[in-house]
């Protein structure tokens, strides 16, 4: 098999074993696609779970043995140059991608009490800064007539309140809203923009407690999975989705 005639996926926020981003990359190295994914340590290592430092060439290596090219880079989408960067070296070392998925994401708990300026520019910064330009950076430079695929993920805001995360929450409705008119916008070009709502997913954040009670909760007495998540992610990349765009699919089991 030629890999070079692969498609090449961009997948951002893959830092982490059991995190959505992780089963996105194998999902669609499964299909047969190219992948490039970003990881950004410092975020992680802020955050209850902590960084895995190892994971990003132990991911690189098994993404690898399944049959695929795989590139990989530390970077901070905050940054207001990440988008330019991620582009040129993913055009660099893999050629030009066909799909984008927008993963990686900036979430801490905040509440009325606690929203601040800063609270609220960090989270803009990755989730709605830099995933919208490199969204249309994405665009500019998508190099086919046919096959683009742009899928953000997203969260449960439209579906359920979320008052202990109105950063998140207000960033991540954003990125819905960005969606629809990217969309239409992007139609043209044989690009189609599609978001993922994959509800609570379990990907090593929540307490026993909050497992426990989802799971009572759920009508399917369980917790999505990242796999779940992923599974629809590259649905969304593949042809057959070809129809589908402009799209916030809630897959919440």
């Amino acid at each position: 098999m030629n890999t070079h005639n692969h498609r090449i996926a961009i997948v951002t926020g893959a830092s982490r074993e059991r995190g959505i981003g992780t089963a996105i990359c194998r999902a669609l190295a499964t299909a047969g696609v190219d992948i490039f994914f970003t990881h950004w340590g410092t975020y992680d290592a802020a955050m209850p779970w902590g960084v895995e430092k190892d994971w990003p060439t132990l991911l690189q290596n098994e993404l690898r043995a399944m049959g695929v090219r795989c590139e990989s880079m530390a970077v901070d989408l905050s940054t207001v140059d990440a988008a330019t960067r991620i582009m040129d070296e993913v055009e660099a070392r893999l050629g030009n991608p066909s799909i984008l998925v927008n993963n990686a994401t900036y979430s801490t708990n905040d509440g009325y009490k606690l929203l601040s300026a800063e609270i609220l520019d960090r989270h803009y910064a990755v989730n709605m800064r830099g995933t919208m330009l490199l969204s249309v950076e994405f665009a500019r430079r998508f190099a086919g007539t046919s096959g683009g695929r742009i899928i953000s993920m997203t969260s449960g805001q439209a579906v359920t309140p979320m008052p202990e995360e109105l950063a998140y929450i207000a960033t991540k409705g954003a990125i819905e809203a960005f969606t629809v008119s990217l969309a239409a916008d992007l139609s043209a070009r044989g690009i189609t923009v599609n978001a993922v709502d994959p509800g609570a997913t379990d990907t090593g954040w929540m307490t026993e407690e909050l497992r426990q009670q989802l799971i009572e909760q759920h009508p399917q007495k369980r917790i999505g999975q990242p796999e779940d998540a992923a599974r629809l992610v590259a649905f969304l990349a593949s042809d057959d989705a070809r129809w589908i765009t402009g799209q916030i699919i809630h897959s919440r089991g």
